[in-house]
This record gives C-alpha cells, sequence and structure tokens, in this order.
C-alpha cells in the first residue's frame, strides 16, 4: 500500500497517555514514518519529534502540517474534532483520522446524540432536556433517584452526575444551569434514567459504511478499590472482555447500535470517519449506550493499541481516505491491562511538582511466542532541571501484556510498583470484574 511519496509524514494532535500510545504503535510502522506531535509530553518525546502547539490552535497547526508536507493527521482529545480541526485540515487536502464537527457532535452534545439514537432506534436510557432549571429539577422530583444529570457539552470528563439521591440531583441541575460551572457546555442539560450492569467500552474504525470492532475493553472509573471513591477520567483498563466476546455481544452492538447510528448520521448528510467509541452498560436486556465518544478512549487506548497486530497508520490512512477493509485490522492473542498512577490529591486537586523516578522499559518482545512485555505512556508530566516531574492528575498508565490476563496484571503491577512519586495514587485491583 503507497498513499505518499518518500517516508510517510504524520502529526498526531494532544499530549496525554492517549496520544503516547497513538504515536508508539505508529512507530512500529513497517513504512517507518516521520511523525510529529502537538505538544506532546515528556514521555513522546523520547519517541517522536514534540511540536509546541496548542492541540486547540487549529490554524498554527494547518501552517505547520503545510510546512513540513504531513500526508496524515491524528487527533487524540475531542475538543479538536469538536471545533473542526477535520474540516479545516479537508478544506487543505489533507487526510484526518478523525470526524468532521458535525459527526463529532455525537460527543459534544448529548442532546445531539440522544436524538440520534431516538430516531436510529438505538438502545439507551429513557431521557429528557432542560435549559430552564425549574423544569429540570421538578422532572427530578418527579423520577426520582438513582437519576444520571448531565451537562450537554465537553466537560472534560466532569460533566456527568450519577446521583444516588434527589438532593444530588438537584445539587448538579444548580450547578450547571444556574452557577455556571461548565459554561456554555452545561447552559442545557440532559437527564437520564439510570441504567444498571456493568460496563464496557467497544471502539470501531469507521471509515464511512464500513465498520471494524476493536477489542472490547473496561475501564475503572472509582479512584478507590473495589469501586469505591468519586469517578475519575479513569484509574485502569484491561481487555479484552472476553465474557462479552464469548457472548457473541461485538456483532450485537454493530448490528443495533453503531450501523443504525451511522445510517441515521448519513440521513442527516454526515458521513464519519475515524474511531467511534461506544461506552456500553450490559443491561438483563442487553447492551444500552452510556455514551458515544468521537475519539480513542483513554485509558481504554492504552490495552487495546498493544493488542494490534496490524500496521496501525495503514489502518488510520484507509479509514481516514475511505478505503478500509475489515481484513485489514487483526488482533494478537492474550491480554492488557494499565494501571493509572495518579497525583495525591486527584481527582479534586492534584498536586503537581513531584519529582518521578522509574524504570527505563521498552515494548517486549517475541509477544506471540508468550513473552509478557510492558511500557509506561506519559500523561500529566513534565520536564525540570533534566527531571520528570507530575504536571496533572492522572500521570502515568504502567501497561502490561501477555498470553492471558493474569499474565498482563503482572506485567502491569510490576511497572506500576517500580514507579515512585510522592503522594502516588493506584488501584490494585483492575480486572477485579471479568464477567458481565
Amino acid at each position: 500500500m503507497k498513499q505518499w511519496s518518500g517516508q510517510p509524514r504524520v502529526l498526531v494532535v494532544g499530549g496525554g497517555a492517549r496520544e503516547h500510545a497513538i504515536v508508539w504503535k505508529l512507530a512500529e510502522s513497517d513504512d517507518e514514518p516521520t511523525i510529529f506531535c502537538a505538544p506532546g509530553n515528556p514521555g513522546i518525546g523520547e519517541c517522536v519529534q514534540r511540536v509546541d502547539i496548542d492541540a486547540m490552535d487549529l490554524a498554527a497547526l494547518v501552517d505547520f502540517a503545510k510546512g513540513q508536507s504531513v500526508n496524515l493527521v491524528v487527533p487524540g482529545p475531542e475538543a479538536p474534532l469538536a471545533a473542526g480541526i477535520a474540516d479545516l485540515f479537508a478544506k487543505e487536502g489533507i487526510p484526518v483520522f478523525g470526524p468532521t464537527a458535525a459527526a463529532a457532535r455525537l460527543e459534544s452534545s448529548k442532546a445531539f446524540a440522544k436524538s440520534v439514537m431516538k430516531a436510529a432506534g438505538v438502545p439507551t436510557a429513557d431521557y429528557a432536556e432542560f435549559t430552564d432549571a425549574d423544569a429540570a429539577k421538578e422532572y427530578v422530583r418527579e423520577h426520582g433517584a438513582p437519576i444520571v444529570v448531565k451537562a450537554d457539552g465537553l466537560a472534560a470528563g466532569k460533566g456527568v452526575t450519577v446521583a444516588q439521591t434527589v438532593e444530588e440531583a438537584l445539587r448538579a441541575v444548580e450547578d450547571a444551569l444556574v452557577g455556571n460551572r461548565f459554561g456554555e457546555s452545561g447552559h442545557r442539560v440532559v437527564i437520564e434514567s439510570c441504567l444498571t450492569g456493568t460496563e464496557v467500552s467497544l471502539m470501531f474504525f469507521v471509515s464511512g459504511q464500513t465498520v471494524v470492532p476493536m477489542l472490547p475493553a473496561r475501564d475503572h472509573k472509582r479512584i478507590y478499590d473495589n469501586d469505591e471513591g468519586p469517578n475519575t477520567g479513569g484509574m485502569g483498563a484491561f481487555a479484552p472482555v472476553t465474557a462479552f466476546v464469548d457472548a457473541g455481544l461485538v456483532a450485537v452492538v454493530e448490528r443495533d447500535i453503531v450501523r443504525p447510528t451511522l445510517a441515521e448520521l448519513a440521513r442527516l448528510g454526515t458521513e464519519y470517519r475515524g474511531v467511534l467509541y461506544v461506552g456500553l452498560m450490559v443491561t438483563e436486556t442487553g447492551p444500552q449506550v452510556i455514551e458515544f465518544n468521537c475519539r480513542f478512549g483513554d485509558p481504554e487506548t492504552q490495552v487495546v493499541l498493544p493488542l494490534l497486530s496490524s500496521d496501525l497508520l495503514r489502518v488510520m490512512w484507509a479509514t481516514a481516505t475511505g478505503s478500509l477493509a475489515a481484513d485489514e485490522v487483526a488482533w494478537k492473542p492474550g491480554a492488557a491491562v494499565s494501571v493509572v498512577l495518579a497525583a495525591q490529591g486527584y481527582p479534586q486537586k492534584p498536586r503537581t511538582g513531584d519529582v518521578i523516578t522509574m524504570p527505563q522499559v521498552g515494548a517486549g518482545e517475541d509477544f506471540d511466542s508468550g513473552t509478557s512485555g510492558g511500557y509506561v505512556f506519559h500523561a500529566g508530566t513534565a520536564e525540570q532541571d533534566g527531571r520528570i516531574i507530575t504536571s496533572g492528575g492522572r500521570v502515568l498508565s504502567a501497561t502490561g501484556w501477555g498470553r492471558d490476563f493474569e499474565e498482563a496484571k503482572a506485567a502491569a503491577y510490576r511497572l506500576a510498583d517500580a514507579i515512585h512519586f510522592e503522594g502516588k495514587q493506584m488501584r490494585t485491583d483492575i480486572g477485579h470484574r471479568q464477567d458481565l
């Protein structure tokens, strides 16, 4: 497959552990790409060339890509996609692995996503949307708790309240619609019935009407063991969720959720290209959609991509250019586990500036012969006086893989235990729920 003259040049946008995993996997390509990452992080800087451009400075990103003859752009976070990065690069004739702003509304507007699902007959929680606080509060009182209150727009993973009491739900409504906690993103709220079951994340490569599933993963949102404490952006993950695969639910989600959603988008005049992330609750009646994301999940990416045996660059190019075929995507046997190491005070007020010490870790070899491996993906890190320090809430993702879950978990925790910084927080039970 040849789509470029000379060595391919790729620009990855973002600077978290997800983007570190993406550039790490892209660097394995047989096409030996030149990879840039804007803005990146210290770990990414050990793999590829960092570019000092903010992920939301779209005009500067376009100028850089044109000046460097970039062949493919890969946005990691949701905000640039919602802002129209794919649309902007399309005008310059540079393919983007990611949806247009119109298609990205599946994530950037929960009300839009619910309306699409309703029109498409996709299984999801019952809901209502409000811009008036009094009307929203009356709805909460009528329906009782538990109940879910969501800011309509992007809120950096902090806009969802799974309220166990009516009082908690009323406070969430007040915060969003009156207190302006989420700014414009919270000027509309979606209130949903609370689904019960087990959660699974299933991502798809989508290129128009071509849909190729990835391996199902399970994220661990609560900060403490046994799923206790406040919600976070994710404290770890594992893949695959074997019970989900064995139950035949990957095909069910594609048939009953993904394809009807894409068909409704097409009816609205929008084609989808990139990753479609489906956050699922597996209920007694089957999988139901909790949310859509328009990009790779974090920390799910850190466990799914190590298990990809295909050339990620070629898969991304085919997806972006509308030429993806299902047989281009293949997976390794085995499992992967990722443990997030978080800063002291996370998720409320994470402390920064603590020095990190960690082992030098390669990617491992001979996976198919059973040798386990591991890698540390950077997230909230920075460089200061030649040392790596904490600079955010979720600091690192210690990822391991092996022939089975237990081998992968052991590899991940060997890495996690070997990393040190003051106040390090991590869960010790990633993968404690394997069932549905």
